[in-house]
């Protein structure tokens, strides 16, 4: 007998505020460099541990008025709208997914295609805390970039195990690599150990090394009584004597050789494999196709938004978006493929636009940071995946 949808969306609902109250963990402590384990719950004004009974997602924040029950210092209702925001996403995709017509692709529970919703899920999980961090700090913590950045390849790479190779393929449902891009990848890959290992050895230089100093100094001088010196010397980046554009070129050093890389692989591949060979490879070895393509995916992902960054502050003289972004759109090309997270970083300023026209209704000015509106782009283009590349198909082979 089937689980009615009610009781199935409750359950995904409930579970989705249990992970949205983790993300709030994340959140407040991921920036402040504190474990996200250990100690317990705490209220951040009084420093009293708090009960289970009164960490319950949704209900606590509710019951007692917004208020620590001991101290009565007001709980942010970041806590609140967090919890929510996780719980309505969770059952809200998993509705579009399987009981709507809108993705039919993943619109089935048979076949291992749950999979598809599972990975979804964490990655929008991951992106709420990092769109709250970037909120409020304005930076996008990496380590969550890289989680999501590893489920991708790991659930692209075992998908085949779990869904037919044929159906992954067909229906688009994780990335995957056909000869080209596996070559790129493959190259991409080795050009990146290589431009770490000249990031090592101090041959090249890590781009906006200043800031890092600026932090230092601020560290050092709240810290004065201790008798710590202090940086003798350090440059703000936000000085507009700052050379932006030098930090573009130390960028541009890193990138040469990525893209060296990845072109002489694929002139290699070019040469020496045929289509034959590379299909007979890839059926035999799905999980390769699987693994290449969400690497891929993720290369295609950072060198959308870092060609942006690196163009718009050598034409500006000012740091145009930031490397958080870069990770964070590498992340989502590992889950969702090379095509669909281009599509999405060009409909993130939409979004954009949409919050500059309500700033200008209700005549207030804040900047926010980019991150949330790449999310929501994201967001976007997952929902609308099938739809979207139907219309890139017609639109090439008429």
């Amino acid at each position: 007998m089937p689980v009615p949808d009610w009781i199935l969306c409750a359950f995904i609902f409930a579970f989705g505020c249990c992970i949205g109250s983790f993300l709030n963990v994340v959140i407040y402590r991921l920036p402040r460099d504190k474990s996200l384990i250990m100690p317990p719950s705490a209220c951040p004004a009084c420093d009293k541990h708090i009960r289970f009974y009164d960490n319950i997602p949704l209900v606590s924040w509710l019951l007692l008025g917004r208020k620590c029950r001991h101290c009565k210092a007001p709980i942010s209702p970041r806590y609140f709208i967090v919890e929510l925001l996780t719980g309505s996403l969770f059952v809200g995709l998993f509705l579009l997914y399987y009981r709507t017509d809108v993705r039919p692709s993943v619109g089935s529970l048979a076949d291992g295609r749950l999979l598809v919703y599972l990975l979804h899920v964490i990655l929008l999980g991951a992106f709420i805390a990092a769109s709250a961090i970037d909120l409020e700090y304005w930076v996008i913590p990496l380590s969550i970039c890289w989680l999501v950045t590893g489920a991708g390849l790991i659930a692209s790479t075992l998908g085949v195990y779990v869904i037919d190779p044929d159906i992954i393929q067909g229906d688009q449902l994780l990335p995957w690599s056909s000869a080209g891009p596996a070559a790129l990848a493959i190259g991409a890959a080795v050009g990146l150990g290589v431009s770490w290992i000249l990031i090592r050895t101090g041959l090249i230089k890590r781009s906006y090394e200043a800031a890092q100093a600026v932090d230092l100094q601020d560290t050092a001088k709240e810290n004065a009584q201790t008798g710590r010196d202090e940086p003798s010397e350090s440059v703000d980046p936000a000085d507009p004597q700052f050379n932006h554009r030098m930090e573009a070129c130390r960028e541009i050093l890193f990138i040469l050789p990525i893209a060296a890389g990845a072109a002489a692989a694929y002139w290699i591949a070019s040469k020496i494999v045929s289509v034959d060979i590379w299909d007979n490879f890839h059926t035999q070895h799905p999980a390769i196709s699987g693994l290449l393509g969400s690497l891929f995916g993720y290369f295609v992902g950072c060198a959308t938004v870092w060609a942006v960054r690196i163009l718009g502050t050598l034409g500006f003289g000012k740091e145009a978006m930031g490397l958080g972004d870069v990770h964070l759109m590498g992340a989502a090309g590992a889950v969702i493929g090379p095509l669909p997270v281009v599509v999405a970083f060009f409909i993130a300023p939409f979004f954009g636009l949409a919050w500059a026209g309500c700033q200008m209704f209700f005549k207030k000015i804040r900047q926010i940071p980019y991150g949330p509106f790449l999310s929501l782009g994201i967001l976007t283009v997952m929902i609308l995946n099938d739809w979207i590349l139907n219309r890139i198909a017609l639109l090439f082979y008429r």
